[in-house]
């Protein structure tokens, strides 16, 4: 599927470019272009992979001359980069535009310039119901990209939505595990809040099978088991033979009680894969006769949410965490 062939990915220094890197460096793929605004993470990489296989470009996805240069001679993009920071986000909610929008945007115009084969946006649950600006922001990239979509015939634009991945930069899981190891109490927001919970190589392998499956503007979700905070912390306390006492600190800025991954409407017409749901764009042009006389049929399906998939317990959640290797490395030394 990559042989021989140029895979660009879009903040490709964080915690997804690497799992990439980690799958396809042994592979038969012909090159890998990591684009980011961080030169001390790719001097990291550099040293690290130290694989011919990679080329590095510093870059901002708000310039487009900066994608245009890491764009050319590319067939496959992965896009990656975003303001993943909920808090942060609301106290500067014009730079998650900046990024996550306009600069989903560029990404987008120079990949159907330089005509790539194929490209994947990855946007996130909080994107769903959205009411915090990442989540508002990473709405508004999902439109963008299923609005270039319509437009694009050589280049296929297929995007990914995906909840908590465990132990990413956006996830709580390295924070408890430093609170942890600090001896410090772990302080959770509400216990009855609930996350979706899935790992790196799951992060990958949706993206991996959007690749394979998906078509002009389509969407997919990955269906994923959930857990509250509480039976993470508790899970995380017991794996590490922790006595540290759990603090309630409440919920901070922009957070939601549960995270929802596809809405009743979208429910309504996704298709049930198995493993996971693929959402469909709406095909409807903008002739307003067919938008006010003719609807789509209601339903009484709910929404997909962390409430409402598989709960872990305790046990179940302790499993999950060893499939991550810095837990599972910790854990056995």
């Amino acid at each position: 599927m990559f042989k021989n062939k140029t895979l660009l990915i879009t903040g490709g220094t964080g915690s997804f470019g690497n799992a990439v890197l980690s799958r396809f460096l042994k592979s038969d793929i012909k090159e890998i272009k990591i684009f980011s605004r961080d030169e001390k993470k790719q001097d990291d990489m550099r040293r690290l992979y130290k694989s011919k296989k990679i080329k590095f470009f510093v870059g901002d996805v708000r310039d487009p001359l900066s994608i245009d240069g890491a764009m050319a001679n590319t067939d496959y993009v992965f896009h990656a980069a975003a303001l993943k920071q909920v808090p942060s986000c609301e106290f500067f909610p014009l730079e998650a535009v900046k990024t996550n929008i306009m600069g989903t945007e560029n990404v987008l115009n120079s990949a159907i310039k330089n005509e790539v084969e194929k490209i994947i946006c990855l946007s996130t649950d909080k994107a769903v119901y959205p009411i915090n600006a990442m989540g508002i922001s990473k709405a508004m990239m999902e439109k963008v990209f299923v609005a270039k979509s319509r437009n694009s015939s050589k280049t296929k634009i297929i995007g990914t939505r995906y909840g908590n991945v465990m132990g990413s930069r956006g996830s709580v899981i390295p924070l408890f595990i430093e609170q942890i190891n600090a001896g410090k109490p772990i302080t959770i927001t509400d216990p009855k809040m609930t996350r979706f919970m899935m790992t790196l190589d799951d992060a990958v392998e949706l993206v991996l099978y959007a690749f394979k499956n998906g078509d002009q503007g389509d969407l997919f979700v990955q269906k994923s088991p959930a857990a509250t905070v509480s039976v993470l912390a508790k899970a995380l306390a017991e794996l590490y033979n922790s006595k540290s006492p759990v603090k309630e600190i409440g919920i901070r800025h922009g957070e939601k009680m549960y995270e929802t991954l596809v809405t009743k409407e979208e429910m309504i017409k996704a298709e049930d894969q198995e493993k996971y749901f693929k959402i469909t764009p709406d095909g409807r042009d903008l002739n307003y006769d067919q938008y006010f006389s003719k609807g789509t049929v209601k339903s009484s399906i709910d929404e997909y949410n962390s409430n409402n998939t598989n709960l872990l317990n305790v046990e179940e959640m302790k499993n999950l965490l060893l499939a991550l290797p810095q837990i599972k490395k910790e854990i056995t030394n």
